[in-house]
C-alpha cells in the first residue's frame, strides 16, 4: 500500500482486551492500518500489527503521547481516520483523542459518566430516567447508618464490569460482610474515589436484558435485543446465557428504547456503539441499570448478527471513520452461554467437548483458560472459563441448545491448598 494514501485506524486497548482481535479483523475491510495502544506493547499483538506502550493509568500523559503521535513523525504520511475504544476502562481516552484530532467522538464527560455507575446514577435520576433508588457509601463508613437502608439492595463497585464485586444483600449484617469481601478487590484501583467508595442500589425483583444499539447523529439504532433466561436473583449475579431475538414483548421492549435513548442524552452520548443492561419488573416498567460507550463485553459479540454483510466491528469501525453502513434486522436466533467457573481451584481439563460441539445448532465452542491455571467464582471472579455459541430459527431452540452441549461439558478443576 502507498504509505501516502494509508489510513490508520487507533485502537486503544487494556491488555488482554477480547474486543481487540475481532476489530483488527475488522479494520482490513475498510484496508485501514490498525496501531493498537495499551499497556501492554507486544504481548496482546499479532507480529503484523504496530502496538504503542501507554500507561492508562496516566490518562493526561498518554494522551499527549497519542497527539505527539498523531502530529508527528509516522503519521505525518499516514495520518489517523478513526479512533477506538474497545473497553470501558480506554473509551474516555479515545474520546478525548478523536477530539482533539476532529474524528467522530462521544465527549469526554459523557464517555467518563458510563465509566462511573455512581456518576452516571446522578446523572441519570436528575434526567428522570427509571434508574434504582441508591446512594453512594464510603468503604469506612459508620455502620449504624446501615439499618435504616430500603433492603434488599445491590452493593457494587463504581467501575468494575462483568458482575465484579456484585453483591446481593437482604439485611444491615449482609451489607458489612459484602463490604468486607469487595474492599480487596477494589483496593488496587487507580481511581480514588473507586478505591474507597461503593454503590448501593435497590434490587429490582425482574428479569433482565441486555440492548445492543448504535448512535447516529443523536439517532438510537437497534441491533439486537439479549433475554437473560437464567434468574439473577443474587448474592452474585453471573450473567450465562444472552438470547436474542428476545422474547419481551414489542411495547416493553419499545419502552426500553425510549429509556435507552433517554439516558444517552442524559450522558452526552451522541454516537457510536451502546451496550445497555436493564431489568424489567412485574409491571413491565424498565429499569436502567447501564448504559455504556462500547460494545457488548467479552467475545459475546460473535453471537451477534447485525448483517448478512458486516460484522459487528466492522459496522462500530464505519461509524468511527465517518462511512456509517446501516445494519439489517436479524433474520435468525442466536445466543452464547459465558461458561461459568463452577468452583475456584486449578483447571486441570475440559471433558466432553466434542460431545458438546456436536450438538444441533451449536457454531462454536471456545475455552478460553488452558489448564494448569487459577479459577475463581464470582464476585472476585473478572473472567469466564469460554464461550459456546448457537443459532437457530428461534430462541427457544438457541438456548435448548446452549444448555444441552454445557450440560456435555465437564471441568475437572483441583482445589488450591494453601499452607498455614
Amino acid at each position: 500500500m502507498n504509505s501516502q494514501k494509508a489510513r490508520r485506524l487507533l485502537i486503544i486497548a487494556p491488555p488482554g482486551s477480547y474486543r481487540l482481535a475481532p476489530y483488527l479483523k475488522a479494520a482490513a475491510t475498510f484496508k485501514l492500518t490498525p496501531l493498537i495502544a495499551s499497556t501492554t506493547e507486544h504481548g496482546i499483538l499479532p507480529r503484523a500489527v504496530e502496538g504503542i506502550h501507554i500507561d492508562l493509568g496516566k490518562p493526561e500523559q498518554a494522551l499527549k503521547t497519542l497527539l505527539d503521535l498523531a502530529r508527528t513523525g509516522l503519521e505525518q504520511k499516514s495520518p489517523f481516520v478513526g479512533v477506538l475504544g474497545t473497553d470501558d476502562a480506554t473509551v474516555e481516552l479515545a474520546s478525548k483523542v478523536a477530539a482533539k484530532l476532529n474524528l467522530p467522538h462521544n465527549p469526554a464527560a459523557a464517555a467518563r459518566l458510563t465509566r462511573r455507575k455512581d456518576l452516571a446514577r446522578a446523572a441519570l435520576q436528575k434526567a428522570a430516567v427509571n434508574v434504582p433508588w441508591h446512594r453512594t457509601i464510603h468503604t469506612q463508613e459508620d455502620h449504624s447508618r446501615f439499618a435504616a437502608f430500603p433492603y434488599p439492595l445491590v452493593i457494587k463497585p463504581l467501575n468494575l464490569s462483568a458482575s465484579r464485586g456484585v453483591i446481593r444483600v437482604n439485611n444491615q449484617d449482609e451489607l458489612q460482610q459484602a463490604i468486607i469481601r469487595i474492599i480487596p478487590i477494589i483496593e488496587h484501583s487507580e481511581d480514588d474515589q473507586a478505591r474507597q467508595h461503593l454503590l448501593l442500589e435497590h434490587y429490582i425483583d425482574g428479569v433482565e436484558i441486555a440492548f445492543e444499539a448504535l448512535l447516529h447523529h443523536n439517532q438510537l439504532i437497534t441491533l439486537a435485543v439479549f433475554d437473560k433466561p437464567e434468574p439473577l436473583e443474587g448474592p452474585y449475579f453471573e450473567e450465562t446465557y444472552y438470547i436474542t431475538p428476545s422474547r419481551q414483548k414489542p411495547e416493553t421492549l419499545l419502552a426500553c428504547q425510549q429509556q435507552i435513548m433517554k439516558s444517552c442524552q442524559a450522558l452526552g452520548l451522541t454516537t457510536g456503539p451502546i451496550h445497555a443492561e436493564l431489568r424489567i419488573d412485574s409491571n413491565a416498567k424498565p429499569w436502567v441499570l447501564e448504559v455504556a460507550a462500547r460494545t457488548i463485553g467479552g467475545d459475546c459479540a460473535r453471537s451477534l448478527k447485525p448483517s448478512a454483510d458486516y460484522s459487528l466491528e466492522e459496522l462500530v469501525i464505519s461509524y468511527a471513520i465517518n462511512q456509517p453502513i446501516k445494519p439489517e434486522p436479524q433474520t435468525k436466533s442466536s445466543g452464547v452461554l459465558m461458561i461459568p467457573v463452577p468452583k475456584a481451584g486449578i483447571l486441570k481439563r475440559t471433558e466432553g467437548l466434542s460431545e458438546a460441539q456436536k450438538v444441533e445448532h451449536i457454531t462454536a465452542i471456545s475455552i478460553d483458560i488452558p489448564p494448569g491455571n487459577e479459577v475463581e467464582c464470582l464476585p472476585e471472579s473478572s473472567s469466564y472459563l469460554g464461550f459456546i455459541f448457537a443459532e437457530a430459527d428461534t430462541a427457544e431452540q438457541t438456548e435448548k441448545a446452549l444448555r444441552a452441549a454445557h450440560d456435555k461439558l465437564t471441568f475437572v478443576i483441583n482445589p488450591i491448598w494453601k499452607i498455614t
